[in-house]
């Protein structure tokens, strides 16, 4: 499944909730797709950071560096 899809069966199930409420299943359904798409989402932001440069006033060019 994309994450197109997923998004789009996120949505489904949160207005069903809204609706009409959802099974054991469908809440299941629900916390397992939130949980791929949350954790996509700071995957590409994790490897957004570490694909970044500051450049300073001086001129030099640091990559940034992990926090612990």
């Amino acid at each position: 499944m994309g994450m197109d899809e997923t998004i789009k069966r996120i949505n489904e199930l949160y207005h069903k909730s809204k609706a009409e409420g959802l099974t054991e299943e469908e809440k299941e359904e629900q916390a397992r797709l939130r949980r791929i798409y949350i954790d996509s989402v700071k995957g590409n932001l994790t490897g957004q950071l570490n694909n970044m440069s500051i450049k300073y006033p001086d001129g030099t060019i640091k990559k940034v560096k992990k926090i612990k």
